[in-house]
């Protein structure tokens, strides 16, 4: 992608807020196509989230036109709508480096630049972080203004209504803007609309209004009545009642890809004290219509042909985990009636369009919600169903809570299938699946299984819908070693491990997909291989019987080593006072940052090189071969 263009003139001369706020107003339409086309081409190239993006063109260039960022403090929710804020804010030219190792972020990233005000990647955060920053301006003098920027189906979530809650209570300088990208423009977004609330949002109403407050509050009953005929005569050309009633003056809505319209309101915001919330409507993909046409397609993309929409990735693409669950789930529903599928807001990542098109009446989204979602399950085993939560693994750690005591203490019969454990490549430290087996193994009750290819998966998810309790089955992002399952839903032994190679003096214990690379491993090191299969209940008679027969035993798992599975066979290793010596590989102490999966294995030693290097040299220091 070339760095200098005539096709971007005007955005290329604009390498921070202060050189946009330079411009005359006239010239920002002008900005915005060309910050579209731009941006069409970064993502084309690299991949990444592009939908979204599209969508906040305008809305982007008017809170940095008006407001003084990055003092200011500007948040957006979960970050997939940033990429035209990083172009602006001086990243233009690192957006060729988008998603790659040592590159741009796909999210907002706090070390990565002073106008990424606070780090997202989950949904549903921006309002209580904007708060803690509008109270903590207040306790220390300052007169920073602090807007939060939410939508995407953020707002679904149950912690942006908790921080509303908490916002309207308060007296907080705190401007909340919800991207409504959910529905196309509606016809009051238009003039009459707009005027409307460029006339609510001036100074003259708030003046009569606040001045009608002092001398209504004098006279009994007058102020309540006054409040409600604001709110009746409001509510004919606004949808704010609800935000109204939680405390905030509401405003809109307004059109989001009209700047003529969203700057006067911008500006007068800017001036209002109090929280106030600003409804603002915009296309998801706007100005390219392959991505208006079907947003969800373009939500995530890979690097792609412009002038067709279609991935100029041509290699064939093997079956993924994902697959292997889509397919299993339909066939599992199939046999039994029973079963009910709940996802918060991940039906095509986690593998349930054909299952929502096959049982529309047992499919279940509940909206970025994952604590509803995983006690709505609970609920459902309570009376009989056999509820499936099909959840990103980092999703599920906004859960916990209710997976401890709403499933586990109930010992409840929910089946987890936790996609994207481990590494998940471009996305980042923000969904890395690095800890569920940590977090999980410490649960009563909790069972946890860990395929090592595509049949032990389908299998294991067979195993654990069976189970009279709660069950896990993780599996990571893509393919895994290319088995094309049987579409049988025959279970595997509980609990039991699989001896997969007898060697002499080093026992492998495999915890997942590492297996195929750790199997190359073993036979250059005449070592045992085992396919552990389950972390929880662990197949304590295999390890025993290793331990008895081997001198050192090396685990690997693609989970943080603290609390992982291998730390899981280490405490069983010494209730039983078994002396050997252990060598644990996993993720160390640190989050994993963005990059290919490949690469990512590579930095943290669990490719078959850097499992080899490890082993040899706790050979060296401990054993001699």
């Amino acid at each position: 992608m070339p760095t200098s263009h005539p096709q971007w003139a005007l955005l290329e001369a604009i390498d921070s807020p202060d050189d946009l706020r330079k411009l005359p107003q006239s010239q920002l339409s002008t900005l915005a196509q060309q910050l579209r086309s731009f941006l069409l081409e970064s993502v084309a190239n690299t991949g990444g989230h592009l939908s979204a993006g599209l969508g906040t063109v305008e809305l982007t260039i008017a809170l940095h036109y008006i407001f003084n960022t990055p003092d200011d403090r500007l948040i957006w929710d979960v970050g997939h709508q940033t990429y035209p804020h990083k172009i602006l804010t001086g990243r233009r030219e690192q957006m060729k480096s988008l998603r790659q190792k040592g590159g741009l972020a796909g999210f907002p990233k706090r070390d990565e630049s002073e106008y990424d005000a606070f780090g997202t990647g989950h949904s549903s955060t921006s309002i209580s972080a904007a708060l803690g920053m509008s109270i903590a301006a207040h306790q220390t003098g300052s007169n920073r203004k602090t807007i939060a920027v939410i939508g995407d189906g953020a707002l679904s979530g149950g912690m942006a209504f908790e921080a509303l809650n908490h916002a309207g209570d308060s007296d907080a300088d705190l401007l909340v803007i919800l991207n409504d990208n959910d529905m196309s423009i509606s016809p009051n977004v238009g003039g009459l609309s707009n005027h409307l609330t460029r006339v609510l949002s001036g100074s003259l109403y708030s003046t009569v209004r606040e001045g009608s407050k002092k001398v209504l509050e004098n006279i009994p009953g007058m102020l309540e009545i006054a409040r409600r005929t604001e709110e009746h005569v409001k509510g004919m050309v606004a949808p704010g009642t609800l935000f109204e009633e939680l405390g905030f003056n509401y405003y809109g809505p307004v059109d989001g890809h009209d700047l003529d319209a969203l700057i006067p309101v911008l500006r007068n915001l800017s001036g209002h004290k109090g929280p106030c919330f600003l409804h603002v409507v915009t296309r998801k993909g706007k100005g390219y219509f392959p991505a208006e046409d079907d947003p969800g397609k373009f939500h995530g993309v890979s690097s792609f042909d412009t002038s067709t929409g279609e991935s100029s990735n041509k290699s064939p693409a093997d079956i993924t985990f994902t697959q292997v669950f889509s397919d299993w789930l339909c066939d599992m529903a199939e046999e039994d009636e029973r079963l009910v599928g709940i996802t918060p807001a991940m039906r095509e990542g986690s593998g349930l369009v054909e299952f929502s098109e096959k049982y529309p009446d047992r499919y279940f989204d509940v909206g970025i919600a994952e604590q509803h979602a995983v006690t709505l399950a609970a609920g459902m085993a309570c009376d009989g169903l056999k509820p499936v939560v099909a959840i990103y693994s980092t999703f599920l750690q906004r859960a916990y809570d209710q997976l401890v005591h709403d499933v586990a203490l109930q010992n409840l019969p929910v089946l987890f299938a936790i996609d994207r454990a481990g590494i998940v490549g471009a996305d980042g430290p923000t969904h890395t699946g690095a800890y569920d087996i940590s977090f999980l193994r410490c649960i009563p009750n909790m069972v946890i299984m860990t395929p090592a290819d595509e049949i032990e998966a389908r299998a294991m998810l067979t195993t654990g819908f069976i189970h009279d309790g709660p069950v896990a089955v993780r599996y990571p992002r893509g393919s895994g070693a290319g088995k094309i399952p049987a579409k049988t839903l025959n279970a595997i032994g509980f609990g039991k491990a699989q001896i997969c190679r007898e060697g002499k003096k080093i026992a492998l214990l495999v915890f997942g997909t590492l297996l195929e690379t750790a199997h190359k491993v073993a036979k250059e090191l005449d070592a045992t291989l085992v396919n552990m299969r389950f972390v929880k209940p662990l197949d304590e008679d295999s390890i025993s019987h290793i331990a008895k027969n081997h001198e050192l035993i090396v685990t690997l798992e693609e989970n943080a080593i603290a609390g992982g599975a291998g730390s899981a066979v280490s405490e069983y290793l010494d209730t039983q006072s078994i002396s050997i010596h252990r060598l644990h590989l996993g993720f160390p102490d640190k989050y994993v940052e963005q990059g290919t999966q490949q690469e990512m294995l590579a930095d943290w030693g669990l490719d078959a090189d850097g499992i080899r290097q490890s082993i040899l040299e706790q050979v060296n220091q401990q054993l001699p071969i």
